[in-house]
């Protein structure tokens, strides 16, 4: 069973135009992101999903310094561009993450794609996104190729194309068998995903307190840190949610 991660980037961000290449600790905020998930166990490859515009150029050479495929697609419809990046890889199982999060964890990715894994009898769709327990910016969702295909067959809506798994996980549940991987206490009140200037602020603080552009810190540890230092959260809070469309 070939396990692809798949992260959606580029460089047309609505609110902050060319983040994923802005600076974290001395390397592109998606380099670093690259390097969290090259810890993985179970990912067998990692995919870089871009668009075919120009501006997105930068986006591949970055995929290819860092050792990781690449894949070029539509700019609107990202399902498509999913679709077609699992064609290429032949992957069983995909691992869906955006370029906005640059401390997801490995061993939180691996619970994910494990959840499903051991469940894939009666689970196409696993996540810790629907009921989040986690800060924003682990978000991680996992399922097998077939699931993909039928997102792709019933999702004809803008959203859904822009949106990836809008499908399983608001217009058609019903249809789909979902897990949730939840942690043992609830820190969805953090937000560690980059959207705006302030969130970038916040990373780059904790990347230089915790020393995080050598080593690759267990969530765990960078929660403590956050948590005995409240007034970091106090950064970006009031930054409204934004579901990237990469």
């Amino acid at each position: 069973m070939k396990i692809v991660a798949i992260v959606q980037a580029r460089m047309g961000s609505t609110r902050l135009p060319g983040k994923i290449l802005m600076d974290v600790a001395g390397r592109p905020m998606i380099a670093q992101q690259l390097r969290r998930l090259q810890k993985c166990s179970l990912v067998n490859e990692i995919v870089v999903a871009t668009t075919i515009h120009d501006i997105d150029d930068p986006v591949v050479r970055l995929a290819e310094h860092e050792g990781v495929t690449w894949y070029r697609g539509s700019q609107s419809d990202v399902l498509a561009r999913y679709v077609e990046a699992a064609e290429q890889t032949k992957a069983d199982v995909i691992v869906r993450l955006t370029a906005d999060c640059p401390l997801i964890d490995p061993q939180i990715t691996d619970k994910v794609i494990q959840e499903l894994v051991d469940h894939s009898s009666s689970c196409d769709y696993a996540s810790n996104v629907q009921q989040r327990t986690f800060p924003r910016g682990l978000d991680v969702e996992a399922f097998f190729r077939d699931t993909l295909l039928r997102i792709d067959r019933l999702g004809q809506s803008t959203s859904a194309r822009e949106h990836v798994t809008i499908v399983p996980r608001s217009e058609r549940p019903d249809l789909f068998l979902c897990r949730s991987v939840t942690d043992t206490e609830d820190n969805s009140d953090l937000r560690w995903t980059v959207d705006t200037e302030t969130d970038l602020k916040l990373i780059r603080i904790l990347y230089e307190e915790l020393d995080l552009g050598n080593r690759v810190a267990p969530y765990r540890e960078i929660l403590g840190y956050a948590r005995s230092h409240p007034d970091l959260s106090e950064i970006n809070q009031q930054i409204e949610t934004w579901s990237p469309a990469g």
